[in-house]
């Protein structure tokens, strides 16, 4: 997936107190957008979407195939109540072939976090060519439509976006040609409407839909399903199973899926490029910025603010996280999901596609994954993915296969329950031969390697000894050379695992004999001494923190994190042996280098530990690291 350029409107002079923060959301609207390169073409004349569109072509690959692109505004009610009026802009993409006696399915799609309807161009085209009808918007807060950024909050943004199913469905009074709403806009004839829903149920205006989109793109997927039963798939890439682990992760405690008990640990710098979006958000829509809370529902700034400065998210904020996040609904989407999570991503990480497919699957609604190479924090492999070439890159073909099987009852192939992309397998073009498949999950077999005296790990006894760190304390990094959240923006970033010395400890195999392939989720085993945990009965604020990660050691001896991923534990007990679950991986640790546990005090990408002390950690059986190996 190739890092999306935001659509450029008219510049506005930022005051030199926001340039800052518009820098930073400007540099990250491609990384948390995350769609695919555009050009803007000139809006083609409004017209009325009616059975024969008289909206000029946009574009010559649009000419070519036939393809209309008609501008709209959408009048929606949102809130609990439905008191709140909100002008949504958006474009309809219909082929040339639609009429009311040739009726299509459709496709409802909005942008990543930062963006706008114009991100999803390539692929309204490429949809459009292929038969459905695309509706690409932009999202409540972004891109010229109105109203707060809600974080895809299922009674605002979820029911947003069931008033744009109801005007594919051909419902009145929800599309206009202008954005006072004074210009009303024919009913849609020309998609394909269904007799009852997904759960047998009869309902007005129903259209055969589907819906697509990339991080918050994904989002609002699951918040429109859990509202509205007349969506029939749903394929949403690189997106969020619970905000309050996306944001601030503690992975330990978990007690369903990524979710734990205990607060977890703040994301300093992806906290940071959200306000900066925001602001940069208002400044595009010609808004003066909202200051100190850019254009968000009112908790966001005040969760973010605190969570910087202690460490942790208050129990009310990790509440209000969770309730725009499927994870806290997940039982009201019954439709066949196809989830595509990346693996460079240290924002949404692949536990978190991980936990909403084992939910989903076990309430026995149809769901597939796919962990493709990009993410929020870098770019795609070539041949994965590019919608110019749809049926000729990996993922576009994945999607039409979903959209042509659920939209148009094709007997096609949908795909394996599970792929991923390995990088050490060679190949040219499409990348279709780098994945491999299972028809279960999770893959592999479990290895297991236990810390063995001062800095060795190995598969036999473990001999005695110890390794002692130093945390900070103040939330202080131990290192300052990696910057994840710029990853998808300036390239993947290096990974140099580079800690101050005394900060971390680590313990590493013999140079290996064979390579080891590793496709899941890293487990390790840990008890400590730490005189600090004297404080814990505090609360979060007197709780240890560590970061654990796990690194490949090449033979120059530089050891380097996998897609910079760590994974920041806050220990509910220190006095007890706990379990770290890593964040997912799939990688080769190439013959000749060395498997390596690293465990810090701290890190640049989040507020560490407020409470400095010493932390020993002793080898022994019971310590140990654990990986899920494939052939």
């Amino acid at each position: 997936m190739s890092r999306i350029l935001t659509p450029r409107g008219s510049r506005t002079r930022a005051p030199r107190a926001l340039a800052a923060a518009t820098l930073l959301g400007t540099a990250l609207a491609g990384t948390l957008g995350a769609g695919l390169p555009i050009a803007d073409a000139a809006p083609a004349p409004s017209a009325a979407p009616t059975a024969a569109p008289t909206a000029a072509p946009t574009g010559k690959g649009a000419a070519r195939a036939g393809i209309r692109k008609i501008p709209l505004h959408f009048k929606v009610k949102v809130g609990p109540q439905r008191a709140q009026v909100c002008d949504i802009v958006g474009d309809l993409y219909l082929p040339s072939t639609a009429s009311s006696r040739r009726r299509v399915p459709a496709v409802l799609t909005t942008n990543g976090f930062g963006g706008s309807k114009n991100d999803q161009a390539d692929a309204g085209r490429a949809l459009a060519a292929r038969g459905y009808a695309v509706l690409s918007y932009s999202g409540l807060g972004f891109g010229g439509s109105s109203c707060a950024i809600t974080l895809d909050d299922p009674q605002f943004d979820g029911i947003a976006a069931s008033q744009l199913v109801g005007f594919l469905g051909g419902a009145r009074g929800i599309a206009f040609r202008d954005a006072a709403h004074t210009q009303p806009v024919p009913p849609l004839t020309v998609v394909q409407r269904d007799r009852r829903d997904h759960r047998g149920t009869a309902r007005a205006n129903d259209p055969r839909v589907g819906t697509y989109g990339f991080s918050y793109g994904g989002g609002f997927q699951f918040a429109l399903a859990s509202v509205d039963s007349r969506v029939d798939a749903l394929i949403p890439f690189i997106t969020w199973n619970d905000l309050s682990y996306s944001l601030a992760p503690n992975n330990t405690g978990q007690t369903s899926g990524v979710t734990s008990s205990t607060p977890g640990v703040t994301k300093l710098l992806w906290a940071a490029g959200f306000s900066g979006l925001g602001v940069a958000a208002d400044l595009r829509n010609n808004q003066v910025p909202d200051l100190p809370c850019p254009n968000f529902a009112t908790f966001v700034c005040p969760a973010l603010i605190t969570a910087g400065t202690t460490g942790y998210l208050q129990p009310g904020d990790r509440a209000a996280l969770r309730r725009a996040s499927v994870a806290s609904y997940v039982s009201k989407v019954r439709v066949p999901t196809l989830l595509i999570q990346g693996q460079r991503d240290t924002l949404f990480n692949l536990n978190e596609a991980t936990a909403t497919y084992r939910a989903l699957r076990r309430q026995g609604t149809e769901a597939r994954m796919v962990w493709y190479q990009g993410g929020h924090s870098g770019p795609a492999a070539p041949g994965e993915f590019d919608w110019t070439k749809p049926t000729g890159t990996y993922l576009p073909s994945r999607v039409l296969a979903w959209f042509d099987r659920h939209l148009k009852d094709r007997k096609v192939d949908v795909g394996p329950r599970f792929a991923y992309f390995r990088d050490w397998v060679r190949y040219s073009g499409n990348a279709r031969k780098a994945y491999a498949t299972s028809s279960i999950f999770p893959v592999g077999t479990t290895r297991t390697w236990r810390l063995s005296g001062t800095n060795a790990l190995t598969t036999g006894t473990a001999k005695a000894g110890t390794q002692s760190l130093l945390v900070p304390g103040a939330g202080l990094p131990t290192r300052l050379d990696e910057f994840d959240v710029l990853g998808n923006f300036v390239g993947p970033v290096p990974n140099i695992v580079s800690d101050l010395p005394g900060t971390a400890a680590s313990w590493s195999t013999a140079p290996l004999s064979a390579p080891l392939r590793v496709a899941g989720a890293p487990t390790v085993r840990l008890k400590v001494d730490a005189p600090a945990a004297v404080a814990q009965a505090a609360g979060p604020a007197g709780q240890l923190v560590l970061f654990v990660k796990v690194a490949d050691v090449g033979p120059d001896g530089k050891a380097k994190l996998i897609n910079g991923l760590e994974a920041p534990v806050r220990v509910p007990d220190a006095t007890k042996p706990f379990t770290v679950r890593l964040p997912a991986i799939v990688h080769e640790f190439a013959r000749g280098h060395r498997l390596q546990l690293v465990v810090a005090g701290g890190s640049i990408n989040y507020r560490g530990g407020v409470l400095p002390g010493p932390v020993t950690i002793a080898s022994g059986a019971a310590q140990t690291l654990s990986l899920p190996v494939v052939r």
